[in-house]
């Protein structure tokens, strides 16, 4: 897991070759008004825009991806996101789907980060994760990235 600002996502640029784009598409000037949705952008990179209301811990499952990483940007409002060890997990709630590469859990994480305007926060295949948590509105963009 990685939680920093999105002024320092160079440091990160080696970490995987799809990154520096993906920044770059962060950087866009128009980022808060691109719509809600899929943006597909190049081979193994595509954006999430997402905007609603945050969700309580107890009504959510932490999350893991076997392919991607889930690299997110809040734009607006905090997102408080849960992480756990994916080692320590117990059983998946139900068998993972390869097509869309995600699996649930009903484990609770063990750390929170409170990601806030202008953050990102990367969760990579061994990070489960519990995001769009809060009281208000989030707006984020998930750029999902290959593995």
């Amino acid at each position: 897991m990685i939680l920093d600002i999105l002024d320092n996502a160079d440091l990160y640029a080696d970490l995987n070759p799809r990154f520096p784009a993906a920044f770059d598409f962060l950087r866009r000037p128009d980022l808060g008004e691109l719509p809600v949705g899929r943006i597909d952008l190049e081979d193994g990179l595509y954006a999430v825009v997402a905007k609603g209301p945050g969700r309580k811990a107890e009504d959510a499952l932490i999350e893991t991806h076997d392919h991607y990483i889930d690299l997110a940007y809040v734009i607006a409002g905090t997102d408080n996101i849960g992480w756990k060890a994916r080692r320590a997990l117990g059983p998946a709630v139900e068998a993972p789907d390869p097509r869309s590469d995600v699996a649930f859990y009903k484990d609770k994480p063990t750390h929170w980060a409170e990601v806030r305007p202008g953050m990102i926060a990367a969760y990579f295949p061994e990070d489960a994760h519990m995001p769009m948590i809060s009281d208000a509105e989030i707006h984020k963009i998930i750029m999902k990235v290959r593995v």
